[in-house]
Parts: structure tokens; C-alpha cells; sequence
């Protein structure tokens, strides 16, 4: 496969991705009426893990585990802090300014791919980065309280521990060049027992094997675990980290739209604005013209 088609491919990827990440949020708000946030995201990446396992046998991949130094972070960070602060910040604050405070990933995305990737970034990267900037400002809206604070300091936390997954992730790519099915499942396994480790020890309510709750655990397990993280490390391994993180922020202007309509949370005319903001900093960021040639 050229370079361009590689390419191309790491941008489908990375449109799923989005979609699949967006309707995620909306699912790990719901689920939380029938379980506890870190015995949800324990049962849910455990699954996802064996799951891949089972996929890697069926396909004749490697499962030998890629360096365990690097698969061991990134585990830690973009799978069990990100997503168990992420779940544990969803249960006392609104779904859609949840998403938004821990998608200001790639604001430190950037600043550590730079500091220990070296990708520094160009001046359309910056453009995009401050537009981005003032869009999450106007969303978050900080002149009117940080609401919950400790939802809003998991979430930000959250958020850091990805960005450091996602440089960790790219590191791995460049200088070891793991298969990324196997680099997935191996990173997955590693963060679900950290959030078992978490869960056990945790008091949380009692979970209610309920219809709901078990075809949110299905989308949760099948689509945006095992399938969206598989995609996403594609797209990081394809794509310079800076594209990558930059643009994933049109998950939360889309999460912010699907939990208007599902959960009956209006955007604010300060998230208009932010959004807007925010898909101006993905054009510039991606280089897209508005012209023609």
C-alpha cells in the first residue's frame, strides 16, 4: 500500500472512530443508572481484551506481547485512567461538558509529542490549536463555575493520561513497530486489570443485569472498545500525532449534539460558538482549502 492510500485509510479510519467515540459518551452516561463506573469500564475492557485475543487466534496474528515497557503505559493511561476518570466523572456531571474538558487531550497531546517525540508542531497546527482553544474556552464557559469540581478535575485528568497514551502509543509505532491488533489487545489487558485492581477495592452499587444494560455493555465491548481503540491506534500510527489528536476533537462537538437530542441536554449559545470554533481549528489543522486551486 503507497503512502497515500495509507493515508486516506487513517482518515476513514479516523471518521469511524469519531462516530463510534461520540455514541460511546451518550452509552457510558446511560449505563450508569444500572452499574458503577469503574465496575462498568472493569467488565468492559476485560471483555474487549479476551475478544481481541479470540480475534488474533482466528486471523493467525502474533501474541507475543509487544515491549512491555511502552504496552504497559499506554495501558495505564488511554485505557484505565482515561476511560475510568472519563466514567467516574459522567456520574456527577452533564455528558456533554464531561466530554468536552477531557477532550482538551490534544492540547497536551501536542505539547508532549513535542517534548518527547520532537513533532514540533507548524504553524497551521498552532492556528488550529488556538482556534480549538477558544472554542473549548466558550463550551466549558469558566466565568460561570466549573460546575461539579471533582467531575471537572477527573475529566481534565482523564484527558492528560490519553494524551500521554496517545505519544506513548506513537513511540511504540516508531520504534518498534508492533502489529497494532496485537498492540491493542496487549495495552487493553494490561489497562482492564489496572481497573479491576481499582474496582475491588472501590465501593460501588450492585450491577443490574438489565436489557439496557446489557445491550449498552454490547456497543461498549464489541464497537467502542475493541473496534474504535484498534482504529484509533491506526490512525495515530498513520497520521502525525498532532492531526491525530487535533482532530478528534469533533468528538465532543458531536457528543455534544447527540446528547441534546438523546438525553435532553440543549447546547448552550456559548457551545454554539465553541463548536464553531472548534470545527474551524480541524479545517486549518488538516490543511483543508475552502478554495479551489
Amino acid at each position: 500500500m503507497n503512502e497515500g492510500k495509507a493515508s486516506a485509510g487513517a482518515v476513514v479510519a479516523l471518521g469511524a472512530t469519531v462516530v463510534i467515540w461520540a455514541s460511546s459518551w451518550i452509552v457510558m452516561k446511560l449505563v450508569l443508572r444500572y452499574a458503577g463506573p469503574f465496575d462498568f469500564s472493569a467488565l468492559r475492557y476485560s471483555i474487549g481484551a479476551v475478544l481481541l485475543f479470540l480475534v488474533l487466534v482466528v486471523l493467525r496474528r502474533p501474541l507475543a506481547p509487544p515491549p512491555l515497557a511502552g504496552t504497559i503505559i499506554t495501558g495505564l493511561t488511554q485505557t484505565a485512567a482515561f476511560q475510568g476518570l472519563g466514567q467516574f466523572a459522567l456520574t456527577s456531571g452533564g455528558t456533554g461538558r464531561v466530554v468536552l474538558l477531557a477532550y482538551a487531550m490534544p492540547f497536551w497531546a501536542v505539547l508532549l509529542a513535542w517534548l518527547i517525540l520532537g513533532e514540533r508542531p507548524v504553524r497551521r497546527h498552532w492556528i488550529g490549536l488556538a482556534l480549538a482553544a477558544i472554542g473549548l474556552t466558550c463550551v466549558i464557559a469558566p466565568w460561570r463555575g466549573l460546575g461539579h469540581p471533582l467531575s471537572t478535575v477527573t475529566a481534565l485528568l482523564g484527558g492528560v493520561c490519553w494524551a500521554l497514551g496517545t505519544v506513548t502509543s506513537k513511540a511504540m509505532f516508531q520504534r518498534h513497530q508492533p502489529d497494532p491488533l496485537t498492540f491493542t489487545a496487549w495495552q487493553m489487558a494490561f489497562g482492564a486489570a489496572a481497573l479491576a485492581i481499582v474496582a475491588f477495592f472501590v465501593p460501588e452499587r450492585s450491577m443490574e443485569w438489565t436489557p439496557a444494560f446489557i445491550a449498552g455493555l454490547v456497543f461498549s465491548v464489541i464497537f467502542a472498545t475493541s473496534l474504535a481503540w484498534t482504529l484509533w491506534l491506526l490512525v495515530v500510527r498513520r497520521l502525525p500525532t498532532t492531526v491525530a489528536a487535533l482532530s478528534s476533537l469533533a468528538v465532543p462537538v458531536l457528543s455534544v449534539l447527540m446528547a441534546w437530542v438523546v438525553l435532553h441536554e440543549p447546547p448552550t449559545s456559548n457551545e454554539w460558538v465553541g463548536m464553531a470554533f472548534i470545527v474551524t481549528g480541524l479545517l486549518a489543522v488538516t490543511g483543508v482549502r475552502l478554495t479551489r486551486r
